[in-house]
């Protein structure tokens, strides 16, 4: 059979006759009274043994000939580097496993997720560092944990983690329709558990289960698949074509705040005024990487829960002249998101795909009509069939239109694949389908 690494998320993969079914349930926990303290410490650690291991393999620590498994880094690259990053999980647990395991009370198999995290997120940079984009070592801030049959046993209504205090016991969330996702899934024997990623949001705790199906049966055409567009811009930083937004007005306030601080230290001009705007400088990284993760975050989770296998976003590289009124901070943070975005979905057998955003913001996602009097800032109003909406969430749902018309053009056939909105979803001809509840 293929390796994971071959195959995406709820792509039907047909090998020698045997097709692979592959979803990401998201399971809201009904956790035990205590429950909470012990499974945050256990995300603490996890994040610990991760943010350990980015830092021993971004900075490497020992010279590690190349054939070793580590990749020589580029000159952009400065602070106490040797000239190469460790992209070994072998190379990195041998180093590290021991006095992680002696600095953490977290089992053996959840000290192995944490290390191969961050080796996965290394490999990731390593690939832009040699695409001459610029990165930054990876920082783990996400409230996650990685766990698998060993460190968690998955049952049909409940599941055990293993926390720095033993095991607790966790009930499943579930709709009542046994149709809805994640019953369908979970419920249902024909699907294996193979691993899940522990989140805590808002409050509560989910779980992110990656599950596996397979069928004797070469017969694809039947499958559905859906993809989530997703629209930058500068108010509103990220809006998904499911109709969720997420506000660009934390960032602005921030960046207007350090423009000013660092104005107001220039004017000094002393050397102790120099050395404060590099620590102002520091404190705006931290405080933009924060935010940033965070809605990464949030943006996996919301094509999790819609059973999505791609995020679509526009294509970056002329972004300057896509969004004129960006400044260089929103250029930087809509890479940097899209950075995020990508390995965090990859944990979630998600992938993240850029498209070409031409006409995307001009384009009616309702009949198809492209004008340019059809927006006018954030509204957007179809000058022929009088469609009317935000036009960042028009926008969203015209880039994973523009994706769903590249694969069509590719004529690689296989499932239906639509765009997901936030009840039914689009064809490629922009046609509405609504949920199967709505349909009865």
């Amino acid at each position: 059979m293929p390796s994971n690494s071959q195959l995406l998320s709820n792509y039907n993969v047909i090998y020698e006759n045997i097709v692979e079914y592959r979803r990401t349930a998201v399971i809201k926990l009904d956790t035990p009274e205590g429950a909470d303290t012990h499974l945050r410490e256990t995300i603490e650690q996890f994040k610990y043994c991760s943010n350990t291991a980015s830092e021993w393999c971004w900075h490497g620590r020992h010279q590690i000939p190349e054939e070793s498994g580590c990749q020589p880094e580029t000159p952009r690259v400065s602070g106490d580097d040797n000239g190469y990053h460790v992209t070994s999980k072998a190379k990195a647990e041998d180093a590290l496993y021991d006095q992680l395991r002696e600095d953490t009370e977290l089992t053996a198999n959840l000290v192995q997720k944490g290390i191969h995290q961050a080796v996965e997120a290394i490999k990731s940079g390593v690939e832009r560092l040699k695409n001459d984009h610029d990165t930054s070592r990876p920082a783990f801030t996400a409230d996650t944990a990685v766990y698998d049959k060993r460190s968690a046993t998955f049952h049909r209504d409940h599941v055990s983690l293993s926390t720095p205090d033993g095991r607790i016991e966790c009930d499943y969330i579930l709709p009542d329709d046994a149709d809805t996702p994640p019953t369908k899934y979970v419920t249902n024997e024909d699907y294996e558990f193979r691993r899940a990623t522990l989140h805590r949001r808002d409050g509560d705790w989910y779980l992110h289960a990656s599950m596996l199906k397979e069928d004797d049966d070469t017969d694809t055409t039947t499958g559905h698949r859906t993809v989530l567009g997703v629209d930058l811009g500068v108010n509103q930083l990220a809006v998904a074509s499911t109709g969720r937004f997420w506000s660009a007005d934390e960032f602005n306030h921030w960046k207007r705040e350090y423009e000013k601080r660092r104005g107001d230290l220039q004017q000094c001009g002393t050397r102790a005024a120099h050395d404060a705007i590099a620590g102002v400088e520091r404190k705006e990284d931290g405080r933009f990487e924060i935010f940033l993760h965070r809605v990464a975050n949030e943006l996996v989770s919301e094509a999790a829960e819609h059973d999505c296998s791609h995020i679509v976003f526009e294509d970056l590289t002329d972004i300057r002249e896509n969004v004129p009124e960006a400044s260089w901070h929103h250029l930087w943070a809509f890479r940097r998101l899209f950075e995020y975005v990508e390995y965090k979905a990859r944990e979630q057998s998600i992938e993240a795909v850029q498209v070409d955003p031409r006409n995307t913001s001009k384009r009616c996602s309702t009949c198809g009509f492209t004008h340019d009097d059809n927006r006018h800032g954030e509204d957007f109003e179809c000058q022929k069939c009088g469609y009317q909406n935000h036009a960042d969430y028009n926008a969203s749902k015209n880039i994973g239109l523009q994706y769903l018309r590249r694969r069509q053009n590719a004529d690689d056939g296989g499932a239906r694949v639509d765009v997901r909105l936030n009840r039914g979803t689009l064809n490629v001809s922009g046609e509405y389908n609504p949920p199967a509840s709505a349909e009865a």
